[in-house]
């Protein structure tokens, strides 16, 4: 087990050996520890090898000059300058919470990024403004659209943060597809299998074999096939990418660049990098704050009062599990995957500096 400090120290201490500056590399850390707290240890650990990898390719900008390229009182657009995904994400969300502000609402789409890790991240980053939040992004393609082998599209979350009084706030944080690729690649580090109805291989069969994506299978979208509603999934998939890339100007569909350093840059380009959304929505721009978190208290208390079926407590709102995680792993420590930690000792000794 490691302690909280220890993991977010070393993190940070990754992004100043590549050269980010100090504040860009605390954000960093912190976001991918609020994935290991919230127990989403694919957009976690797991991930600093990716990027090393893509700072060692010369894939990142390590030192960007992110700026507004367009904007109206309540919207911009953000090129990102090829940054570490999370230090564009984190501009552009404080900007979209800086014009809800003025305007009541504020709406930003960022080109030219990278991966950002967990999106709920950014939407929470609204909550303590009173005020909604709201995260799209895009990814590489690995996702294939209903009745295809191709992949065409990405994993491609929603993530939506709404306050409540009293009651623990509504935090929605998903992919658009049954399974993140993240947890694929955990469930080979750890040599198990996956569930059918998340992947299938080249010719379209479904497969319970999480490193299928190396070798020309593809993802499927929420519902898993047109019987169970993947054509649902492939919408909501698909209205990600148009809010990230086609009003930013980033790279849609399968042009998006592949997140890790071992697949090629594409040779196509339609845009400029990943594209991710961000909204922020001032809730007395409704109607006073304390009314609406009243009435968001008694939402949630009536949904968790559903009858739950035979073996569960109770029902659980958007955003409980990862409150519970947060707690039970900052008292008793975040549990790495030994393959995940042989990575970090691999990185650690390449950069000179410790971690045990």
């Amino acid at each position: 087990m490691y302690q909280y400090k220890y993991l977010l120290e070393f993190t940070k201490n990754v992004f100043l050996k590549m050269g980010c500056s100090v504040r860009d590399s605390e954000i960093i850390a912190d976001v991918f520890l609020a994935a290991e707290l919230r127990d989403h240890a694919s957009h976690g650990m797991i991930r600093i090898k990716d990027y090393y990898q893509l700072w060692k390719a010369k894939r990142i900008n390590v030192n960007p000059v992110i700026k507004i390229v367009h904007e109206s009182p309540s919207t911009a657009v953000i090129d990102g300058d090829n940054a570490v995904g999370m230090v564009a994400a984190h501009k552009s969300m404080e900007i979209a919470i800086g014009k809800a502000r003025v305007a009541g609402t504020g709406w930003v789409s960022t080109r030219n990024s990278n991966h950002f890790g967990i999106a709920g991240y950014y939407s929470m980053m609204a909550l303590k403004q009173d005020m909604i939040g709201i995260c799209l992004t895009n990814a590489n393609p690995l996702v294939a659209p209903t009745f295809s082998v191709s992949r065409m599209m990405g994993t491609n979350p929603i993530a939506v943060a709404i306050p409540a009084k009293d009651q623990p706030p509504f935090v929605a944080d998903f992919a658009t597809t049954p399974i993140a690729r993240g947890k694929l690649a955990v469930a080979e580090k750890k040599g198990e299998k996956v569930a059918f109805g998340l992947v299938q291989d080249k010719m379209g069969k479904p497969t319970d074999d999480p490193s299928i994506l190396k070798v020309g299978g593809s993802m499927l979208t929420l519902g898993g096939d047109r019987l169970h509603g993947s054509h649902k999934g492939f919408c909501l998939t698909a209205i990600v990418d148009i809010f990230s890339a086609l009003l930013s100007g980033a790279n849609f569909g399968p042009f998006v660049p592949p997140s890790v350093a071992y697949l090629p840059v594409l040779e196509k380009k339609v845009g400029d990098g990943t594209g991710h959304f961000f909204g922020a929505m001032r809730i007395d721009a409704f109607q006073p704050a304390v009314d609406f978190k009243t009435k968001m208290d008694d939402w949630i208390k009536t949904f968790r009062s559903a009858k739950p079926i035979d073996g569960q407590k109770c029902v659980l709102i958007p955003g409980d599990p990862e409150r519970e995680a947060e707690e039970r792993n900052m008292r008793d420590g975040i549990k790495l995957v030994p393959a995940i930690r042989e990575d970090l000792i691999g990185i650690a000794k390449e950069l000179k500096i410790d971690f045990t």
